[in-house]
């Protein structure tokens, strides 16, 4: 009999470009793991819930991609090989700095005869100039994989895919799962094929629960890797209980919670034996210091500690 999540991967077909995708990872994880490497999985960004084949509208949920994408440039500054996997069009690894008409801001337009050149104004060299020198570094160094996804459906699959790539790594590699991923979904075999007509009257739609990925990820594809979930409430009451409930139920190794309202400045690291909290103070939020620093410097701590663990058993 088979399983909730594998049924989901029997009736729902591949994103577009999938092949492409797995050989990008495949390429990227087989070169780390020969460098022996340190690698993560950053998750970022919401999923979309399509309610039409030919997509018109969908379901989304609020996540632009803001620890997902600031996460994934405190791991580079660890050393670790990042896979950035991120909604469309959500916030990325050092362009997130600029948003908006900022860079554009930055930049001047001359004009001489025919020749146009562009250049940055002196007094925005100095914001400029260490985000891209980041960027840089990290594509000079092949330690960094984009890849995106738009549906939950696209989600799950190159969930997976990543996973297998990432599977003979075993202790040496992180899943810093931080995307908002739907809970509900509307089955492909129960979707209309074309955009729903408003003609017709309010449209009836049943959703479906998504499989929880955590149970086949953390007892089949990466049982080795130090897997971290992320649980988002609103009910502070609920938060430390529903984190432990999701560790003994799917046994990975931390779940990073947060209340929606107090999200960027205060985080609860929840393990299977205690639970303390990441706070950010107003000073240090004036300073510059985004609370992703400290949430991922403790994450890389934990880990390090979890890859030696074998050694210290075998003393």
């Amino acid at each position: 009999m088979t399983s909730h999540w594998e049924d989901f991967y029997a009736t729902h077909l591949p994103p577009n470009c999938f092949e492409d995708n797995r050989s990008l990872l495949k390429e990227f994880c087989d070169r780390h793991y020969k460098l022996k490497s340190h690698i993560v999985l950053v998750t970022s960004g919401g999923t979309t819930v399509p309610l039409e084949h030919n997509t018109v509208r969908f379901v989304d949920n609020f996540s632009a991609g803001n620890r997902g994408s600031a996460s994934a440039e405190y791991f580079l500054e660890h050393g670790y090989a990042v896979i950035f996997m991120h909604r469309t069009k959500s916030l990325e690894p050092f362009s997130r700095h600029f948003t908006g008409q900022q860079l554009l801001d930055m930049l001047e337009l001359h004009e001489e005869g025919m020749s146009t050149t562009i250049t940055v104004k002196p007094d925005s060299v100095d914001v400029l100039a260490p985000v891209l020198d980041k960027y840089k570094n990290a594509q000079e160094t092949h330690r960094m994989l984009y890849i995106t996804f738009t549906s939950v459906v696209d989600y799950m699959w190159l969930l997976r895919a990543a996973c297998e790539s990432l599977a003979p790594f075993e202790r040496n590699a992180v899943l810093f799962l931080a995307a908002a991923v739907s809970d509900f979904y509307v089955p492909q075999d129960e979707m209309p094929t074309h955009k729903i007509q408003s003609g017709h009257g309010a449209p009836t739609i049943s959703l479906q629960l998504v499989p929880k990925m955590l149970a086949p990820l953390v007892s089949l594809w990466v049982p080795h890797a130090y897997v971290v979930s992320f649980k988002l409430e609103t009910d502070e009451a609920l938060l430390i209980a529903k984190s432990r409930e999701s560790l003994n139920k799917y046994k990975h190794k931390l779940v990073i919670a947060n209340i929606l309202q107090t999200r960027k400045n205060r985080v609860v690291f929840v393990t299977p034996n205690s639970n303390y909290e990441i706070v950010l103070t107003k000073d240090q939020a004036h300073t510059g210091l985004e609370i992703e620093e400290p949430i991922v410097a403790d994450v890389v701590r934990r880990h390090q500690d979890y890859v030696r663990e074998p050694e210290q058993q075998t003393q």
